[in-house]
């Protein structure tokens, strides 16, 4: 007599059935238990969502919010740019106590391992970044909002060389120049401005600058994952933001025609705002301050030339040839991380260990090159 191995009819899909519940059970135990410890969290956040897959992500969600912030500003007439960014941090709050009820928010390191004190900087600087810079968008053209952008490219690589020690190649640094010269190029028909818009866009790159190097810093350095610093992060932003509305926003707030089609569109951008903050927070622990920027002008690029080709528009030959050139220099930079990452694999003292919380009185950082990841 053999052994049959069909299982017919009730009793085999039952089996089946109870056999795919268990596995899915082991599965939903596994995540949770990785959820509930910072090395756990941290290993999910690199498994799932590595370099590349934060960057697109970021990619086409920070697209969205432009065009959506760009709307709710303009067509539906909300002229309260610091009030809108509140709404997206709230939202931003609500979704993330959601998590943190169902038990699915990563645990945060331990308190010990990351002073109070840079919380607190990264809130206060959060609220500045993200306010000024939808003050900005509100009172200047999209051309002159990515401009502004440029600035910031310089001023990361002094502030992390001054905080950090840190240091980047020089063909590196050439082909920041290139890319940010193309960029210059590819949005220069596209300056309008006032003065007060010029002032807000200037006032935006220090914080800008501060706010993804501190973002990098604490996930690579303190085993932080994204959603836990959001987490610890959006009330301080939530509150400054507060004490910044009196200031930059124009009175009449309450009296804005708050019906079904407006409210719908604000919620919309909350929501992108939202995915905002989680790819981005995603991309600068995946790769770094630099690589992020490169990317903001990749997307100024590609969306003058996608609005060439795909709906005829005419941006000049001087824009795309700026846009292709910073595309070029994008490329090089890109094939220079790719390069430093393959000497890195192939050199065993490069070898990392594990990602250990420390204090900032362990150990004084050393003066290294910068080893961020591919665009």
């Amino acid at each position: 007599m053999g052994i049959s191995f069909f299982l017919p009819g009730k009793d085999g899909r039952g089996f089946i059935k109870r056999k795919d519940t268990r596995a899915l059970e082991d599965l939903r135990g596994s995540l949770y238990n990785d959820l509930r410890t910072t090395d756990g969290a941290k290993r999910l956040q690199q498994q799932y969502c590595g370099p590349a897959m934060a960057m697109t992500f970021n990619f086409m969600v920070s697209v969205g919010i432009i065009l959506g912030n760009k709307l709710v500003m303009g067509k539906v007439g909300f002229n309260f740019p610091i009030f809108l960014t509140l709404i997206h941090y709230v939202t931003a709050w609500f979704l993330l106590a959601i998590l943190k009820w169902f038990y699915r928010l990563p645990i945060s390191p331990p308190s010990v391992s990351t002073p109070y004190s840079s919380l607190f900087v990264l809130g206060v600087v959060m609220s500045f970044s993200s306010g000024l810079a939808n003050t900005s968008l509100k009172h200047n053209s999209i051309g002159f909002y990515q401009m502004a952008k440029i600035a910031v490219t310089p001023t990361i690589v002094v502030a992390e060389f001054f905080l950090y020690r840190k240091m980047i190649s020089f063909k590196k640094v050439v082909t920041l120049v290139v890319v940010s010269a193309g960029v210059a190029i590819a949005t220069v028909t596209d300056l309008e401005f006032n003065i007060f818009g010029a002032c807000i866009a200037v006032l935006w790159i220090i914080p800008s600058a501060v706010n993804k190097i501190l973002w990098s810093n604490l996930q690579q350095k303190a085993n932080w994952t994204a959603l836990a610093l959001m987490w610890k992060t959006t009330p301080i932003t939530i509150f400054f933001l507060l004490a910044l509305m009196p200031w930059l926003d124009p009175p009449g707030v309450l009296t804005f025609k708050w019906d079904l089609t407006n409210i719908s569109a604000i919620l919309i951008s909350a929501l992108l705002g939202f995915l905002l903050q989680w790819s981005g927070a995603l991309a600068l622990g995946a790769t770094s301050a630099t690589s992020h920027v490169v990317l903001g002008q990749f997307k100024t690029c590609v969306i003058l030339l996608g609005g060439y080709f795909l709906f005829n528009s005419d941006p000049g030959v001087l824009s795309i040839g700026g846009a292709v050139i910073a595309l070029g220099g994008m490329t090089v930079y890109t094939s220079l991380n790719l390069r430093k990452l393959e000497e890195s694999a192939n050199d065993p003292s490069q070898t990392l260990p594990t990602v250990k919380a420390k204090s900032n009185e362990d150990e004084e950082i050393p003066l290294t090159e910068d080893d961020s990841s591919i665009l």
